[in-house]
């Protein structure tokens, strides 16, 4: 069962249903705050697969750090000067011939592991968090694990998409960072180049904020309505009333993650001033507590975000669409 103090706040009744998203999101934060099963659960999940993933990556890049470590000193990579940007653009752009092939190797096995990992894990944990918050809803880890693999190939191909266009907009603009016959260097735009990855990041972030509203919510209108893949899919672009206060309360979402970035970078930056004393060790000790709080902070924004949007979906919702469509 839900928790009452979650529902009372957000009752199905007609005259609620006019509300504004974030009118009840202020209790359903209290009411997430007082079940720390919930939040356990999500941190759960998440570190299960991320902790071994980052672990694996560390040891995969201390490899290939360790074999070419001589070929990338030798690029003056840590020579970079401010005052020759265009040297170090050619630096870097060495480095990359050196660490592209040994990446790609290293990618072509970690890159599906990694992918197939985070769709069960984020799959069978979603799923589990639902049914902790409401003992009604069933439990369905095919559709789930299978609608969240389709968000993570639609993310990854949203950076091969972003990544082909920054490529692009470099080959362009910087065309003539190459050395020409007398030993100098070409004419090249730099400010094309930043304009041009300005441009192309905030519109691909577009895209995929366009993107991802589809595949967040897919999976949980599977288990809400025990829908089929393709069927909570369709669900997604047609919520009716439910869409504005979402968009509402993703606005609210968002203002929140950036205020807990701009805290974590504050509170990295707090030892800065007394360098002479808090450095090595206890720096980094004080960076990684940092991180983790901001970790169990934005989990727990994301419990209260799926918790929001089931207590929105059973005001909102249509008295049709509560019937069960196909359950492949």
């Amino acid at each position: 069962m839900s928790d009452p103090s979650i529902s009372a706040t957000v009752s199905p009744a007609n005259a609620r249903a006019s509300q504004r998203g974030t009118q009840s999101f202020v209790h359903i934060l209290a009411a997430c705050w007082h079940r720390p099963s919930l939040l356990a659960l999500e941190l759960l999940w998440r570190w299960l697969f991320g902790v071994p993933l980052l672990a694996l990556l560390g040891w995969q890049g201390l490899r290939i750090w360790t074999l070419n470590t001589a070929e990338i000193r030798s690029t003056g990579l840590f020579d970079f000067s401010l005052q020759l940007p265009m040297n170090g653009a050619l630096s870097i752009a060495e480095t990359y011939q050196i660490l592209r092939a040994p990446v790609l190797h290293a990618a072509a096995w970690i890159f599906p592991v990694a992918v197939a990992a985070a769709a069960i894990a984020s799959g069978l944990g979603r799923n589990a968090v639902l049914c902790r918050y409401d003992r009604k809803l069933p439990w369905r880890p095919a559709v789930s694990v299978t609608l969240q693999l389709l968000r993570v190939l639609a993310l990854c191909a949203t950076f091969a998409v972003w990544f082909a266009a920054i490529h692009w907009a470099a080959g362009y603009s910087l065309a003539g960072a190459s050395p020409t016959a007398d030993g100098g260097q070409g004419e090249t735009n730099l400010v094309l180049y930043c304009a041009l990855v300005i441009v192309i990041s905030l519109g691909i972030f577009t895209l995929w904020a366009l993107l991802s509203w589809v595949f967040s919510i897919a999976p949980l209108l599977a288990i809400l309505e025990r829908r089929g893949i393709a069927a909570s899919l369709a669900r997604s672009f047609r919520l009716g009333p439910l869409t504005a206060k979402l968009v509402e309360i993703n606005l609210v979402m968002g203002i929140v993650k950036l205020a807990l970035i701009v805290l974590a970078m504050v509170f990295s930056a707090t030892p800065l001033p007394f360098e002479s004393v808090v450095h090595g060790t206890p720096l980094y000790l004080w960076w990684g507590a940092v991180t983790f709080l901001y970790l169990i902070a934005s989990d727990f924004f994301q419990v209260a975000r799926v918790a929001a949007f089931v207590e929105l979906w059973k005001l909102c919702l249509p008295p049709d669409a509560s019937s069960p469509a196909s359950t492949s």
